[in-house]
């Protein structure tokens, strides 16, 4: 049974910007190999343009998005699904050393696309390309120290952006820190944050009481309510969302109390983790906070939505929820995650799969850090431990990350950034009262 599968990975300057995002994808024998017969790569090629004829207009629309493109894919004119300041077009060697590869990257360079070429080499035909590219990539696993210099040098002298990409380990991206390149990714730039989003202080004082407030068998609204309003930009962003087009109201909620009756409990509960860390993008201004933000949100509705395919869950959808938000927990509070999660209700299955990966709660855990790691054949074994079909995992992800942009969305716009005026705060208190 052959399994297709299409990643979303992010690009990073160093200051935590994100430049763009690579659109990774695995098919019928790995789309990738220059030794794979025409027929699979056709296979492979119609998995991919049957998905992007779908999905370019929606979930990937408004971002860089650089993607290697096979021989097939070219043929098939797959780049015109993007706009032009949308895509990156990236080459391997398989394509670099196929003359009607090159003419129809040439063709798309002339119409204005951006060119990259992937794992960079000092050989001829990858030199003979350096006025054609846009973007120079750097496998830092296979490519040595001084070579790796020297390419980012080559690079900057012509006028490149040079990314250093498969950085792993901490030891790995200060090397790649020390190129001075224009960007940087991996599995490690990803996770990595700059600062913490939040000082425990804040968390400890606002968040860790009102998550146990709404975890109680039966919630105390007046409580909840007076936890929230204790907080501005709480306050604030509950009203945004409550009046946001997501819960199509005919009547505006103007007090806390109101949001809080229009989410209902089930709701808020799981809104409340991304309603305190938005709080915390508008105090620290990190630039890497708003993905970080997203991709903790991002991994809460995936594991939701993949509850609804695992078979012998010992948790709920709610519950699911809460593990994708708290696997980023020891990232908001300066404490080990053990001591975290002694403070928050939750039970112990969640407990023992976001510590141990233990039980089919720390399965599930797993398949949603190794799709975000594009690990391919952890993918498949651990879909296929939890009873999730396989070839549903790619529709369910992007679905998911669509949901994540337009919330988003919804929340921070359009007074992105900002927190209510001392007087918008004072009349929601008033009108509380």
């Amino acid at each position: 049974m052959s399994n297709k599968y299409i990643v979303r990975q992010p690009i990073k300057a160093p200051d935590g910007k994100i430049l763009g995002y690579e659109i990774l994808y695995h098919g019928e024998n790995q789309a990738f190999s220059s030794d794979s017969g025409q027929a699979n790569e056709f296979a492979s090629a119609d998995t991919i343009y049957s998905f992007l004829t779908q999905n370019s207009t929606t979930t990937l629309k408004g971002s860089l998005n650089f993607m290697t493109f096979t021989t097939m894919l070219l043929m098939k004119k797959t780049p015109r699904l993007f706009d032009k300041s949308e895509l990156v077009i990236q080459i391997d060697d398989s394509v670099i050393i196929h003359p009607l590869s090159m003419h129809f990257v040439n063709q798309f360079a002339k119409e204005g696309y951006k060119i990259a070429a992937n794992e960079f080499q000092f050989a001829p035909r990858y030199l003979a390309l350096l006025d054609s590219l846009d973007y120079i990539k750097i496998n830092i696993q296979n490519t040595p120290d001084m070579a790796l210099h020297n390419i980012v040098e080559v690079a900057h002298s012509m006028n490149k952006k040079c990314i250093v990409a498969h950085i792993e380990t901490p030891e790995q991206y200060q090397k790649a820190i020390s190129l001075n390149a224009d960007a940087l990714e991996g599995s490690y730039v990803a996770e990595r944050m700059e600062t913490k989003v939040h000082s425990g202080e804040f968390l400890r004082s606002n968040f860790f009481q009102l998550l146990a407030a709404v975890n109680r068998d039966e919630p105390d609204v007046d409580e909840v309510e007076r936890l929230i309003s204790t907080d501005a930009t709480l306050t604030y962003g509950l009203l945004k969302i409550a009046n946001s087009a997501y819960f199509a109201l005919r009547n505006r909620a103007t007090t806390i109390h109101q949001a809080i009756m229009t989410l209902g409990m089930g709701q808020l509960k799981q809104w409340i983790y991304l309603l305190s860390a938005s709080g915390g993008t508008q105090e620290n201004n990190d630039p890497g906070s708003e993905e970080f933000l997203k991709r903790s949100f991002m991994r809460a509705n995936f594991c939701t939505e993949l509850m609804k395919y695992a078979k012998n869950m010992p948790i709920s959808r709610a519950e699911a929820y809460l593990l994708g938000m708290f696997s980023t927990l020891n990232y908001l509070v300066d404490a080990p995650l053990s001591e975290i999660l002694a403070e928050v209700p939750v039970s112990e299955e969640l407990k023992d799969a976001l510590l141990n990966k233990g039980g089919r709660c720390g399965k599930l855990y797993e398949l949603v850090l190794s799709y975000e790691a594009a690990n391919w054949d952890a993918i498949t074994s651990l879909a296929e431990e939890l009873g999730i079909p396989n070839n549903l995992l790619t529709n369910i992800y992007f679905n998911c990350m669509e949901n994540v942009e337009i919330l988003w969305k919804q929340l921070t716009s359009p007074t992105e950034g900002q927190t209510p005026a001392p007087e918008e705060t004072a009349e929601a208190d008033s009108a509380e009262e």
